[in-house]
C-alpha cells in the first residue's frame, strides 16, 4: 500500500454501530403507530442523509397524511436520541486501533458523515474521540447527499489532500457509489448488507472490520 496523506470516514455503520439502532427506534414508532414499515424498508436508505430519507417517507407514507408522518418522523429520531444520549452506542470493532495507527503515522483524518452534525459530534464526544479527528463534513454542509459525491469533494477540501493520495472508509453502497464518484479509493467494511458485484468492482478491498485495516496498510 502507498503513504497515504488523508484519511475520511464515514460514521454511522462505520465507526459505531449505529445503523440497528436506527432500525429498531423506527421499528418500534412504526408498530406504535401501525405504519407498514419493515427491515427491508430501512435498508433501502442506509448511507443517505436525514432529508432524503424524510422525503422518502413522506412519499411511502403519503396516504397516512403529512402532520402523521411528520409525527412518526420526530417520534423514531428522539428515541433513537434517547439510546445516543445514553452511552450505550458501542464503537465498531478496530476504531480505536486504527486510529492509533494514523497517530502514529500522523496522518491526519476527519468524519464525513451524511447525519447532521448534532448527532456526529454527540456521538464522537460520548465515545471521547471527537479529538482525534481534524474536521467533520455533515449533511449540512452540502447540497447532494450520498451516493453523490459533494460531501467527499468538500472532505478534501478540508483535509487539503489530493484524491489519489487519500483513503475513504465506508459501509453503505450510497457511500461508497459517492467515493467512487469522486475518484477517492475506498475501503468497504460492510455492516448490514453484504456488498454486490458492482460495490465490490468500485473498493480497494473489503474488510470484516477495521481492525484488519492497519496490517494491510502496512504491506
Amino acid at each position: 500500500m502507498k503513504k497515504i496523506d488523508g484519511v475520511i470516514f464515514d460514521m454511522d455503520g462505520l465507526l459505531f454501530d449505529t445503523e440497528l439502532i436506527y432500525y429498531e427506534s423506527t421499528q418500534k414508532i412504526a408498530d406504535a403507530m401501525n405504519f407498514p414499515y419493515d427491515k427491508e424498508l430501512y435498508l433501502q436508505f442506509l448511507g443517505v442523509s436525514d432529508e432524503e430519507v424524510q422525503e422518502n417517507y413522506h412519499r411511502i407514507f403519503q396516504d397516512f397524511g403529512k402532520e402523521r408522518v411528520e409525527e412518526f418522523i420526530q417520534r423514531s429520531y428522539e428515541d433513537t436520541y434517547q439510546v445516543f444520549e445514553s452511552g450505550k452506542v458501542p464503537l465498531k470493532e478496530g476504531v480505536l486501533e486504527l486510529l492509533d495507527y494514523l497517530d502514529e503515522l500522523e496522518i491526519p483524518r476527519i468524519v464525513a458523515s451524511s447525519n447532521v452534525r448534532p448527532a456526529i459530534e454527540l456521538l464522537l464526544d460520548g465515545a471521547g474521540i471527537k479529538e482525534r479527528f481534524s474536521g467533520i463534513v455533515s449533511s449540512e454542509d452540502v447540497t447532494r447527499a450520498k451516493p453523490d459525491p459533494e460531501i467527499f469533494k468538500k472532505a478534501l477540501t478540508v483535509l487539503g489532500t489530493n484524491a489519489a493520495d487519500t483513503l475513504i472508509f465506508e459501509d453503505s453502497f450510497h457511500g461508497v457509489t459517492a467515493a467512487d464518484a469522486a475518484g477517492i479509493p475506498v475501503i468497504m467494511v460492510p455492516d448490514l448488507l453484504a456488498p454486490s458485484d458492482e460495490i465490490k468492482e468500485k473498493t480497494l478491498e473489503i474488510f470484516e472490520s477495521l481492525k484488519q485495516v492497519p496490517t494491510y496498510l502496512q504491506k
